[in-house]
Order: C-alpha cells, then structure tokens, then sequence
C-alpha cells in the first residue's frame, strides 16, 4: 500500500511540473519583472541599504525577518537538491535554477509587500502571510483557510520530514548501511528533541536562533565553495559554457518528464528559494518597518542570496569537482564525492556537519511558518500544543522514509501551495505596485520612506495609522 502512494505521488509530482506549474512560475515572475520595471535589478542596492535598518529592541527587525526566511529557505535543498537536480538533469539544470531566482524574486518582493500590508498585531508580534492578504483584500476566509492548511501540510510535514531524511543520508558516507539500521531513528530523535527545544520557546527565540546560525553557516560554507573554484579557475570558462548549452539543449530539456533540465532547475530552484511560493510572506510580516515596501526588497534580496550566492556554491563544488554525474546517485552521495576529491577527508566531515546545521535552522524557520498559519485557522492553545507535538514527530518519522517518497511528498505539497498563492498575487499585484510607487516618491524627495494607509489605500488602516507613521518620523 505504502508502495502504491509512493508511486502515486511521484506521478502527480512529475505532471505537476512538467506543464502546469512551470509555466505559471515563469509566468507569474515575468509579469511581476515588468510591470515592476525590474525591480530585482533596479533597487537591489537599495534592499542591501534597508537589511542594516534599525529597530527596537522588542521587535523583530528586517534582518532578523530575513534570516527567518533565509533559515527556510538554506536548507538541504542548496546542497543535496541541487546536487539531485545535476544528477538527473545535467549542466543545464543550473541555468534554469539561476532563471527561475533570476524572474521569481519579482514575484517574492511583491508576496512579502502584500504581507506587510495587511499584517495584524496578535499580542506582541507582527502576525502575516498569504492567508491573510488573501482574507483581507480578496475578501475570502475559506481560501485563506485552504492556503494555510497547504502551508502546515508542506513545511510542518512535508518539508520537515525531507530536512530530516537529509540530514540522515549524510551519515551514509561514515554508517554503510546506514538505512537498514537503527541510525535513521537515532538521528530523528536527535532532530526532534532539538527542534522541540526551540519551537517551544517562542517566536523571538527562533529569530534569535537563525540570525546567529545561518549567516555563520553560509559564510563558512560559500567560503569552501570559493576555495574549489579558485583551485579549478581553469576549468570554470567549460563549466559556464556547459550549464548554458545544455540549458537549450534538445536532448536535455526533453529528456522524459523526470529528467528534462528544465524540470529540475525549477524545481529544485522552487525547493530552494521559495519565491512565489507564499512561505517567506509570513517571516516578512513579522519585521517592525516603516514601509511594507523595506520587507519587499528585504526578502527579494532573500531569493538571490539563496539561489545565486548558496546554489551556486553547491553547483560549482559539484561540476568542477571531476566525480563524474551519476543520475542514479543520490544527492548526498554525489556531493561527499565531490568534496572528497577536493580536499580529502575533512570535505565529507565538513558537508555532514553543514547538513545538520542547515537541516536544523530549516526546521526551526519552517516551524515559524507554520504555527502563525495554524493560529490564523484557529487560535487555540490546545491546539497549538497538539499541533507542536505531531511536528515533532514528523521530523522523527521523515527520518525513516524512502529517498523518492520524502522528495515527491515535499514536490507536491509544496506545488499545490505555490499554486494558491501565484493566483492570489495575481489578482492583488496591482495593489504592492502602487506601494512600490509611493516608496520611490518619498525616496525621489530624499525621505526615509514611512507608510500611510489614507495617501495609497493598501493595507490595513488599522495598523497603518498616523500613530504608526509618527513613531517613525520621531
């Protein structure tokens, strides 16, 4: 039975992306791309500036909302994910990893606007997402519902059990045997009691958590992927024209449905960095800015810090590396070869460690995701502690499970929730440009742009108030 729903989800995951869903993806970014003049391009350093922005203490700043996002969205999926999408599909999978960040972090700034648009105040924090905007501004509560029950069902279930799987399979170089062993339990329960540790103590400690580990990790990790190409820098000219002509390469990009490059760069590059998906919305809304506009181009700046600086990294390690791309290698395999092969044995011993680490950080900022998506459905501390455990206990089962089940499980979970939201921001785009408009014109007079709800008329009036506005200009 448990075979027969394997099989069945890998089929809905390959239909899923290979029509529908891409072209949507593209779709929806190029849009966004347009008909916002290239923001992506034309305010990145500006989102750069506002990352440094203060503000109190007791609230959650823009950097530590972006490291939330970023602790999400770092994760296995920028070492064994990509690492899966060359195996199966070739050079050019990377191309179309670096094309869907490329047009998708047009859709991620205006997902994130809109969250902070029409984010609410639940005690002492800033509370937002896709459920929400969409209750608010399409004025429908069962939509939002559904969104947010897609959301807990693929980050508290689905991407959490395929964190844990990966961090297991690192093992695999050290533990031979290591599945049919007592280890994939072990290391579940390692991951769970952790994570419980910290989802139990609060939203705070989950900022403070990931805005120490992933910006160390990711260095330290960008670092050892700069030492590879600089010792390969000869071979770099190859590689760079390989992931291009193979991109456009007939055999490559209809290669059947599961090995088309273009599949695997969306897909993976979908895993990685979220844009469009409606998750990063939700650590948007939790930063305490003067203009929705500041957390826009914040988690913009989000998408290429994962695809461009970390998949890269990942990539280049791997095609520069000399192990020959095996497609029917598992992902983790491929990389400890390739690190092996490129400075011995401290390579796998760094990768394994890595993978627990960004394992750990995504685990925790998924849960983030989730638990404001759960409160959005029903605000209930019973609830809520019922809902804590059974995360828990899906990263110890996803531990256990099978390499394709945990990876078409999270593929579809994740597709179905890209889906609502790509159509939710549709429909509401026009109202994150007309705030991006009034972001540039204070901009344009030299001010530090502060938001009112009565001069655009996007958002919450509740919240952006001529209170809020004066505790800015203050």
């Amino acid at each position: 039975m448990l075979e027969g729903f394997a099989s069945l989800v890998g089929v809905i995951s390959n239909v899923m992306y290979s029509y529908l869903l891409i072209i949507m993806l593209l779709a929806v970014g190029l849009y966004f791309t347009l008909r916002s003049r290239f923001v992506q391009l034309r305010l990145l350093p500006e989102s750069i500036r506002v990352v440094g922005e203060k503000t109190d203490s007791n609230s959650v700043s823009a950097f530590q909302a972006l490291m939330v996002s970023t602790a999400s969205r770092v994760g296995t999926g920028n070492i064994v994910g990509v690492a899966n999408a060359i195996a199966i599909g070739g050079y050019g999978a990377v191309f179309w990893m670096w094309l869907l960040a490329l047009i998708g972090a047009a859709s991620a700034f205006i997902e994130s606007t809109l969250a902070q648009c029409y984010k609410e105040k639940h005690g002492d924090n800033w509370v937002g997402g896709p459920a929400y905007y969409i209750q608010k501004a399409l004025g429908s509560r069962f939509f939002g519902v559904v969104f947010a029950v897609l959301l807990i069902a693929c980050f508290a279930y689905g991407f959490n059990a395929l964190q844990a799987y990966n961090a297991g399979s690192a093992l695999q170089y050290y533990l031979p045997g290591y599945s049919e062993s007592v280890w994939p339990a072990v290391v579940g329960a390692a991951l769970a009691l952790l994570t419980g540790l910290c989802i139990f103590g609060g939203v705070r400690r989950i900022s403070a958590i990931t805005s120490g580990i992933v910006p160390v990790m990711a260095a330290i990790y960008i670092a050892l992927g700069l030492f590879i190409t600089v010792k390969n820098i000869g071979q770099v000219p190859y590689m760079l024209s390989m992931i291009v002509s193979q991109a456009f390469d007939p055999k490559a990009m209809f290669a059947g449905i599961g090995a088309s490059c273009i599949m695997q760069g969306i897909k993976r590059g979908l895993y990685s960095n979220e844009a469009g998906m409606g998750s990063a919305p939700n650590a948007a809304a939790a930063a305490d800015v003067s203009h929705p506009v500041k957390q826009g181009l914040v988690q913009m700046l989000s998408v290429f810090i994962d695809t461009i600086l970390i998949c890269s990294t990942t990539a280049f390690m791997l095609l520069l590396s000399g192990v020959p791309i095996d497609a029917y290698s598992e992902g983790m395999n491929f990389v400890q070869a390739a690190v092996h092969s490129q400075v011995g044995p401290f390579g796998p011993l760094f990768i394994t460690v890595s993978i627990f680490l960004f394992a750990f950080s995504s685990l925790v900022g998924n849960y983030y995701y989730t638990e404001s998506n759960f409160r959005f459905i029903r605000d209930s501390k019973t609830g809520l502690l019922v809902f804590r455990l059974t995360c828990v206990a899906a990263i110890f089962i996803g531990a256990q499970m099978s390499f394709s089940m945990v990876w078409d499980l999270a593929d579809v979970l994740m597709g179905l929730m890209a889906l609502v939201n790509l159509v939710a921001i549709l429909l509401l785009g026009g109202k994150a440009i007309r705030v991006l408009r009034d972001y540039q014109k204070q901009r344009r007079a030299g001010k530090n742009p502060v938001y009112r709800y009565d001069e655009v008329g996007v958002g919450s009036p509740e919240i952006w108030n001529e209170a809020h506005a004066k505790k800015w200009e203050d």
